[in-house]
């Protein structure tokens, strides 16, 4: 099992001394070092393309299928009249010792690769999985009129709350991926806050200050500017399809390059009025995540091709949230071989089980 907390955090002696349900121990759970992919998969951008790939998310959904659960697409009140779609998985028969909410990147969505092995892993330690479609991703564009932009945790806090409370499986943990580990790094700190009953937060490869990312990318390998261009182009034509009146720009907005076309989107659809502005307010860099009350384990690459690595070495963290920097890994790849079989799936799903079996040997009532 994995580190639920660095090696030096307090808890350590009190997960030893509590677990006694026959798992590995604290110095046995993964870390960084034990991810050692072969040199031939060394390339961060090998690693981020084929982490992506069409293959990979074939060998997700059997990985999901393997495990004999049962899926079904639920509409959540995320309050204020939004709805977010999302997927809850549960072996059947089988009462679940937790739930846990899985949240994907940007312009992916609840059927990515990582989401379904993720959620494959932790279906397999007894889990429940709700993995949520931010609005505007995988097949939800119809469901707001409103378009998705990086600030609407609002509602994705509420989201998370009403998921809690729907399926009333305590403990619950919280795991997201690229902009879906910023989403999951914010919920942590409104947690609290807003009733939602949260014991650890897994984080691979997050967000941390988007206006660093934006520079980085522009200054990085033109694919992933072209990927992620192409991939907003395509869902910002489908919603003028859907919302004509609503969403009335023409074929020149959707031909301008990243920075212009977030800067239009600011401008027209939300509140704060400059790039700057739209940053900041959901920057998670720096002393940001000082106050987190919710221990939290952060997966990142030294090699991350799209977010700046500097930039975690520079965070200010609580006692109980633990970074771990592995000298490959790309972004969001972690690919252990050439199946692609991947070390951030097993990293998180060690994580929050090790979470949960301090949650439940420290808190009577949620065994």
């Amino acid at each position: 099992m994995s580190a639920a907390f660095g090696p030096e955090a307090s808890g350590t002696a009190t997960l030893e001394r509590n677990l006694d349900t026959g798992r590995a121990s604290l110095r046995d759970m993964l870390t960084a070092r034990d991810y050692r992919p072969p040199r031939s998969l060394y390339s961060p951008h090998l690693q981020s393309v084929l982490g992506s790939s069409a293959l990979r998310r074939r060998r997700g959904r059997q990985a999901l299928a393997a495990t004999g659960a049962t899926t079904t697409a639920h509409i959540i009140d995320a309050g204020d009249g939004v709805r977010l779609q999302g997927l809850h998985s549960s072996m059947p028969g089988v009462a679940p010792r937790a739930l846990a909410l899985l949240l994907h990147g940007w312009e992916g969505s609840a059927e990515s690769s990582y989401m379904q092995f993720t959620a494959a892993r932790l279906l397999a330690r007894g889990f429940d999985v709700f993995r949520l479609n931010f609005r505007d991703h995988g097949d939800t564009h119809h469901l707001n009129e409103g378009l998705f932009h990086s600030n609407r945790i609002d509602e994705v806090v509420q989201a998370a709350a009403e998921i809690a409370r729907r399926y009333a499986t305590r403990p619950m943990v919280v795991a997201g991926y690229s902009l879906g580990g910023n989403f999951a790094l914010r919920i942590a700190l409104r947690a609290q806050s807003a009733g939602i009953p949260l014991v650890h937060v897994a984080a691979v490869c997050p967000v941390l200050d988007p206006a660093r990312t934006m520079d980085n990318m522009e200054r990085g390998l033109p694919l992933y500017m072209w990927y992620f261009e192409r991939k907003w182009r395509e869902s910002l034509a489908r919603k003028r399809k859907l919302f004509p009146q609503q969403h009335d720009f023409d074929d020149s907005v959707l031909g301008l390059r990243m920075r212009p076309l977030t800067q239009w989107m600011v401008e027209r659809h939300t509140q704060f009025g400059s790039l700057d502005g739209y940053f900041e307010g959901y920057s998670i860099a720096g002393q940001r995540l000082a106050s987190l009350s919710v221990p939290a384990s952060i997966l990142m690459s030294e090699d991350d091709p799209v977010i700046p690595v500097d930039e975690f070495r520079q965070l200010a963290l609580p006692p109980h949230a633990h970074l771990d920097i592995a000298p490959h890994g790309g972004h969001c790849g972690f690919l252990e071989n050439w199946h692609g079989d991947g070390f951030a799936e097993r990293w998180v799903a060690e994580r929050l089980d090790a979470a949960v079996d301090l949650s439940m040997a420290t808190s009577p009532a949620l065994a």
